[in-house]
């Protein structure tokens, strides 16, 4: 499946520095060297864009519009980088730093990253990028069906590229990974001396969680770095657990990177874990970085929206994700005592009943199918009476880390909760890579679907699923597995998660570029990202942000714009982006070739 370029390949973040920027805006930057001060210089480099974006559509309209798209784009982008307001919410100058340069004055502060994407806004302004076009035009001389068999052609040709892209990544349910995966479950099984009726109960799975490396890795091979990190975590008491349904997906070559991503879900990094026992105590620092203190009106109860609100009974989980937006709260996996008090579960479902606004609940945790049915179905019944709750969503992993949760019983039991024209039931899952769907997970789908509930998938974009066509080919899996697109998550700015995150313009690029080419049926999800104490920003319109600065490091910062703007007066929220360039060099050091990501810089 790996890619491997020559030696001596240049490192792409060895290919932007002050002196290429230097070159490449030298018209931009003599226009405003003379500037006496910073606010003659704003005007300068301001009245300079609008140009530029004039003479480009007087220019390249007429011809072919695509390029005007960009050129526009980064106008918008470095225009709204240029205003004192800007400064103010980012803590730092880009119009500065530009006059600085400028003016031949050292700017030690300014990294590679930041004078890439400089580099780059000028290079897009001034109409001198590359651009990417993988179909050819019919030609002025095609008309009716000779045109359309053309563009069908291409079209074919077009899919072939795509596809080869996708078999480059390993699918579960793929005839080796199936084979691989039932010698892997033999092993296992010997080495846990366990029978595969044992397998198949979910009981006997939560019994067997490996909650160490050692038990782990009597499941799987683990690298030295890995068991060093989960020694770590344990030593630190932070919550690690993985069950052996999901230890059998992985290999016993991890060189090969066929499960780099499931790894990934599970196994803490170092970083993760000084992080989070540096900061764990520490009430200004962000683990809580959704504020549901501040969102909790009542115990177990987070509400940000008017129709829905989350409720939380069970704060633990078979399986502990790493990246997990709760991670501040979850103890460990399955640890006993996770079930709220029945009086506090009666008092938030009061809550609930007290406020006919509520429509919609959504009970997460923590994971509640680890609840055995007599636990968990009388909790569900009780919120399905109700009268103004007309749609139960339960958010869980349990598909894929526990497919054998979902019981024909635990199924019938959801189905019976629904009174089709008056309340539905539906199930969220989060499903991250195609290596984690297998048979075991659509059977389990299956079983729910057949009792008439619905289940969604919410993907986190993290880095492990960022290569192009990765998050398609999961999307065109996940469809004939019986599960609908639902939310695709940019990955939280927590500073413990960061080995995770991805830069938003890899998300806007993702979606344009290649979900855009599957069946409207793979990719209706929505691109959010959720914004502190206020809850989902959507991605997928520049009317729900405003790129406002690049800062040194040359991450970008966005005022992403609260869902309630136009309805009461309220503050945006100013959060910092991961570097585009360190983003490509990361891929370039996993074999990518980061020219194929080129386009990422003009998404803003």
């Amino acid at each position: 499946m790996k890619r491997k370029y020559e030696m001596e390949r240049t490192r792409i973040t060895d290919t932007y520095n002050e002196a290429r920027f230097r070159h490449e805006a030298g018209r931009f930057l003599s226009l405003v060297a003379e500037a006496k001060t910073l606010d003659e210089a704003r005007a300068l480099m301001s009245a300079h864009v609008s140009t530029e974006q004039f003479e480009a559509h007087q220019s390249v309209a007429l011809v072919h519009g695509s390029p005007l798209y960009v050129v526009r784009d980064c106008a918008r982008a470095l225009r709204g980088m240029l205003h004192r307001r800007a400064d103010q919410r980012a803590g730092f100058s880009v119009a500065r730093a530009i006059w600085d340069l400028a003016a031949g004055r050292i700017r030690p502060d300014l990294s590679p990253a930041f004078f890439a994407e400089m580099t780059q806004l000028i290079i897009g302004l001034e109409g001198r990028f590359r651009f990417m076009q993988p179909l050819e035009p019919a030609g002025p001389d095609l008309r009716g069906r000779e045109a359309a068999l053309k563009r069908s052609d291409e079209l074919d040709a077009l899919w072939r590229g795509v596809e080869e892209i996708m078999n480059r990544y390993p699918g579960g349910l793929d005839d080796a990974s199936v084979q691989r995966r039932a010698v892997r479950r033999e092993k296992l099984l010997a080495r846990l001396r366990a029978a595969p009726e044992d397998f198949a109960d979910w009981r006997w799975q939560v019994r067997h969680i490996a909650r160490d490396a050692e038990a782990l890795g009597k499941m799987v091979a683990l690298t030295d770095a890995e068991r060093e990190a989960i020694d770590m975590a344990r030593s630190g008491r932070l919550p690690f657990g993985v069950t052996p349904y999901y230890a059998s997906l992985m290999d016993d070559d991890p060189g090969s990177g066929r499960d780099r991503a499931l790894r990934a879900q599970v196994i803490p990094t170092a970083a993760y874990v000084n992080h989070m026992l540096a900061n764990r105590s520490d009430g200004n620092c962000s683990l809580d970085f959704m504020l549901e203190h501040d969102t909790s009106p009542a115990d177990l109860v987070t509400r940000r929206y008017p129709a829905i609100l989350i409720l939380k009974p069970f704060n633990t989980c078979p399986q502990i994700c790493v990246y997990c937006q709760r991670n501040w709260e979850i103890e460990d996996a399955m640890i006993g005592g996770a079930l709220a008090e029945k009086a506090v579960i009666e008092e938030a479902i009061g809550f609930i009943e007290g406020h006919p606004a509520i429509k919609e609940v959504l009970v997460t945790g923590g994971d509640p199918l680890g609840l055995p049915d007599d636990q968990l179905l009388p909790i569900l019944r009780r919120i399905a009476a109700i009268p103004h709750v007309d749609l139960v969503r339960i958010g869980t992993r349990t598909p894929v880390t526990l497919p054998m949760r979902i019981t024909p019983e635990l199924a019938d039991g959801l189905g019976a909760l629904r009174d089709p024209g008056r309340r539905e039931v539906m199930i969220v899952t989060h499903v991250e890579h195609p290596y984690e769907v297998t048979f075991d997970m659509v059977r389990a789908v299956d079983r729910l679907r057949r009792n008439g509930i619905g289940v969604y998938n919410q993907l986190v974009y993290s880095f492990y699923v960022s290569r192009r066509f990765e998050a398609a080919k999961l999307r065109m899996i996940l469809k004939v597995a019986g599960i609908d697109p639902y939310y695709t998550f940019a990955p939280k700015g927590k500073e413990e998660t960061e080995v995770y995150r991805v830069p938003l313009a890899r998300i806007f690029q993702e979606q344009k570029e290649e979900a855009r080419l599957l069946p409207g049926s793979r990719r209706t999800d929505e691109p959010v990202y959720n914004v502190p104490g206020l809850g989902k920003n959507h991605l997928r319109a520049f009317q729900h942000r405003d790129l406002i600065s690049v800062l040194p490091n040359g991450a970008r910062v966005y005022d992403f714009h609260p869902w309630e703007k136009g309805i009461v007066p309220c503050e945006p929220y100013a959060g910092a982006d991961v570097p585009i360039l360190d983003y490509l060099q990361r891929l370039q050091d996993t074999d990518e070739d980061p020219d194929e990501y080129e386009t990422i810089w003009y998404y803003y």
